[in-house]
C-alpha cells in the first residue's frame, strides 16, 4: 500500500526496497496498552544511575545532583548549587524519549534548604530546551514550604522528552536552594520516519474503506527548515488539499480547482502557528466532517465551515506525506519537500508509519 518517490529512476525492485529502508528510519518503542487506557505513573528517577544527573553547579561533593532523589538521605541529603540564584538548574537524563505525567519535589534532608517555586524545561537533545507551559502562559510550579514534605504535581498535559530540567525561581530566604525530586511517567510509544528533502511517503487508500464525508489526519513533526510540504492530495480537475510549512508557519490550502464549476469558496487558505522550525515536536490535527473543518496546530484550533461543493472534492485515492510525488503536478505548486521528522502519522485511525515498517 505504500511507495516512495525519490525523483530518481529505480532500476530494480531491490533498489527501491533499499531506498525504502533508508527512508524509513523507524524507531519503535513499546508500552503496555489496554484499549486506549494505560498506566503512566511509574517512578522514573529512583532507578537512574548517577551519570543521569547533572547541574549548573554544586555546593560540595556531598551536595552533588546525584543525591537529588526523593526521600533519600545520602550525602548532604539533596542537591544544592554553589550559589543560590536564578541561574541554577538540576537536570536528569531519562535515557530515551519518555512520556512524563507528574513531578514531585522535596527540600534538602534535615536542612533549611528548599525551593518555593521553579520552572520545568524539557528537551530531546539536552541542548535545545523548551519550557513547560500551562494554558499557553509562562508558568511556575509551586514548590516546598519545608525540607521534608513532598509536593506532587500532576501535569495537565504530559511532556514527551528525554531530558528534564528544574530551574529554581525562589527558595527559603533563611536557607539556600535545596532539592530532591521524582518524575513520573512511562515509556513513550514512538514511531518516527525521517525525510531528506528529496523524498515522500505515499499511502494508497482502500476505496472500500473511504468515507467521503469524514477524514481525520494527525501527526507530529520536527524540523529546522522553515519551508516544506507536509501533506498533499489532489484530483484530476485541479482539486487539491495541501499542508505546507511556509516561513515557519503552517498553511492548510484547500483548492476546489475549476472556479467555474466551484464559484463559491474556490480556495481556502488557513495559517496557524509560528516559529515551527525550532527543532521541537509540533502536533497537527485535521478533521473534516461534512463541510465542517477543524485545523489544529499544537493547542490552537481554527474551525471553519466550507460552503458549496467542498464535501465532494474530486480527489485521487493517494495521499502523500513529505512532498508532492511528481513536481509540478498541481500546476502552480512547485514548493520544497519536507526535510525533518514525522512521528505517529494516522489517517482515519490507520497507523501509516507502522504500515510502512511492516510492509
Amino acid at each position: 500500500l505504500l511507495g516512495v518517490s525519490m525523483n530518481v529512476n529505480m532500476d530494480s525492485v531491490t533498489e527501491m526496497f533499499l531506498k525504502l529502508l533508508i527512508l524509513l528510519s523507524v524507531h519503535h518503542r513499546h508500552m503496555a496498552v489496554a484499549g486506549n487506557k494505560y498506566n503512566c505513573d511509574d517512578q522514573l528517577v529512583s532507578a537512574l544511575p548517577q551519570s543521569s544527573f547533572s547541574s549548573s553547579s554544586e555546593l560540595s561533593s556531598s551536595h552533588s545532583p546525584g543525591f537529588a532523589r526523593l526521600n533519600r538521605r545520602e550525602g548532604a541529603g539533596g542537591w544544592s548549587p554553589l550559589v543560590s540564584n536564578k541561574y541554577q538548574w538540576l537536570q536528569i537524563d531519562l535515557g530515551e524519549r519518555t512520556e512524563i505525567t507528574a513531578v514531585a519535589t522535596q527540600g534538602g534532608y534535615g536542612s533549611s534548604d528548599w525551593v518555593t517555586s521553579y520552572l520545568l524545561m524539557f528537551s530531546d537533545s539536552g541542548r535545545n530546551w523548551k519550557q513547560y507551559r500551562q494554558e499557553e502562559s509562562i508558568w511556575a510550579f509551586p514548590g516546598n514550604t519545608n525540607a521534608d514534605s513532598v509536593v506532587y504535581y500532576k501535569l495537565q498535559h504530559s511532556i514527551k522528552a528525554r531530558f528534564l530540567r528544574f530551574v529554581p525561581l525562589d527558595w527559603n530566604p533563611n536557607g539556600r536552594i535545596g532539592m530532591r525530586i521524582e518524575v513520573y511517567g512511562c515509556t513513550y510509544r514512538s514511531e518516527v520516519v525521517g525525510f531528506d528533502g528529496k523524498s515522500c511517503l505515499i499511502y494508497t487508500l482502500n476505496k472500500k474503506l473511504i468515507n467521503a464525508l469524514k477524514d481525520v489526519i494527525s501527526l507530529k513533526f520536527k524540523t529546522m527548515q522553515s519551508d516544506g510540504i507536509l501533506l498533499h492530495r489532489e484530483g484530476q480537475n485541479g482539486d487539491h488539499i495541501t499542508l505546507e510549512l511556509t516561513k515557519g508557519k503552517l498553511s492548510l490550502l484547500i483548492n476546489l480547482g475549476d472556479t467555474k464549476t466551484h464559484p463559491s469558496n474556490a480556495q481556502i487558505n488557513i495559517t496557524l502557528g509560528s516559529l515551527l522550525d525550532d527543532q521541537h515536536w509540533h502536533s497537527v490535527l485535521i478533521e473534516h466532517f461534512n463541510n465542517q473543518v477543524n485545523f489544529t496546530v499544537d493547542k490552537h484550533t481554527h474551525h471553519f465551515h466550507a460552503k458549496g461543493e467542498f464535501s465532494y472534492l474530486d480527489l485521487d485515492y493517494e495521499l502523500s506525506f513529505g512532498g508532492i510525488p511528481v513536481p509540478g503536478k498541481s500546476g502552480t505548486l512547485s514548493h520544497r519537500n519536507f526535510h525533518g521528522c514525522f512521528e505517529n502519522i494516522y489517517y482515519n485511525e490507520v497507523n501509516i508509519i507502522d504500515l510502512a515498517r511492516r510492509h
